[in-house]
């Protein structure tokens, strides 16, 4: 049997870091990252700070992590800066991953098509926005979830493409 893929939850929200709100998405995404047979070793909720953001990024990649998921952060209000983050840290982005998201979101939620939401690459992670709502968190990791396992195989070098 092979090892499970080990995975980071940040919650990027003002709010939930001063306790001024409870984290709904990311305990929601930890759920589903389980149930699909992930590995959740480290959950934490970090304010809307570009620069905590990155250092905090550039840490779990450093801990070999297959996968970050952030959740929050990803809508065009000033203190949203989980892209500008996420861009500062990856090497290569994947695009396709969140364009699946927003097209699939925006089925059912038009103002899904708002999300600037990033998946990208640093060093041996991947790293995958959503956005802040459970409901909207779920719905776009449901929507990349299937290929997630292919493309970390692929960024780790253990699948040959």
């Amino acid at each position: 049997m092979s090892q499970p893929l080990r995975a980071a939850v940040l919650t990027v929200s003002d709010s939930v870091f001063q306790g001024r709100r409870k984290d709904g998405s990311g305990p929601a995404v930890k759920e589903l990252l389980e149930k699909s047979g992930w590995k959740v070793v480290h959950s934490q909720v970090i304010a809307d700070d570009l620069a905590v953001l990155s250092a905090t990024l550039r840490e779990m990649s450093s801990k070999g992590l297959e996968g970050i998921f952030t959740t929050g952060g990803t809508g065009v209000s000033p203190r949203d800066v989980t892209p500008e983050a996420t861009r500062k840290v990856i090497s290569r982005e994947i695009p396709g991953l969140a364009e699946q998201m927003r097209h699939q979101g925006s089925q059912g939620t038009p103002t899904a098509i708002l999300s600037r939401a990033l998946a990208g690459i640093c060093g041996n992670s991947l790293i995958l926005n959503l956005p802040g709502s459970p409901q909207g968190a779920v719905e776009s990791l449901q929507a990349v979830l299937a290929v997630l396992p292919h493309a970390v195989g692929l960024i780790t070098g253990k699948n040959v493409h």
